[in-house]
């Protein structure tokens, strides 16, 4: 009689690890569906996943985590102002702001634009690394901790923001982009943008 009730033990043991994976697997899983169908409501702007259609409004999808989380707090406490983001983000807690930042830190970035001739996409390398963008933004421009991912991004959004920074409008919690920025033309503003926009 031991002998089996030592031997159940011994299996119940053995057992519980894959049951307690079991259910947190679930709630994981419900969690990550919760947290998709809230991010529903920045669909209406940035797209499916995060990835917007319009080339006005910024892809969130493949952003680095920290950067989203960074920029809606600063949404949230009017650091960074835009009428059509506050009434979104004015009552979000600390804890959906990090769940918005897991998902869609989560998603796959699809390429705004297609590739340029060469002698175009030459060009905008050239000023890329002219200016030092890689030195913030990464190797392959897709972003590092609270610095935004720029390969891929839609590129009437990156022009407006560079030139936001460079008439030194646009927030800017460091300053080094309002600081980067004042070196830039017009015309190399819009060669950069179109250029990344086109990046993988």
């Amino acid at each position: 009689m031991a002998q089996q009730h030592n031997a159940a033990r011994t299996l119940l043991c053995a057992a519980l690890p894959s049951i307690f994976w079991g259910i947190a697997t679930a709630a994981g899983a419900a969690d990550t569906a919760a947290i998709a169908e809230k991010a529903k409501l920045c669909a209406g702007c940035h797209g499916p996943d995060g990835n917007s259609k319009d080339p006005a409004i910024p892809t969130i999808a493949g952003q680095p985590k920290q950067f989203i989380t960074t920029q809606l707090v600063m949404f949230r406490e009017k650091n960074r102002k835009n009428d059509a983001m506050l009434p979104f983000v004015i009552n979000l807690s600390n804890a959906e702001i990090n769940d918005f930042g897991t998902y869609f830190a989560a998603q796959t970035m699809q390429t705004a634009a297609p590739p340029l001739p060469e002698d175009k996409a030459a060009e905008g390398r050239k000023l890329v690394t002219q200016f030092n963008c890689n030195q913030c933004h990464g190797p392959a421009l897709k972003g590092l901790q609270h610095i935004p991912r720029l390969a891929g991004q839609q590129p009437a959004y990156l022009r407006t923001q560079l030139l936001g920074f460079k008439a030194q409008t646009r927030f800017d919690m460091d300053g080094n982009m309002t600081s980067a920025a004042q070196a830039l033309q017009p015309a190399q503003i819009d060669q950069i943008a179109e250029y990344l926009s086109t990046l993988q």
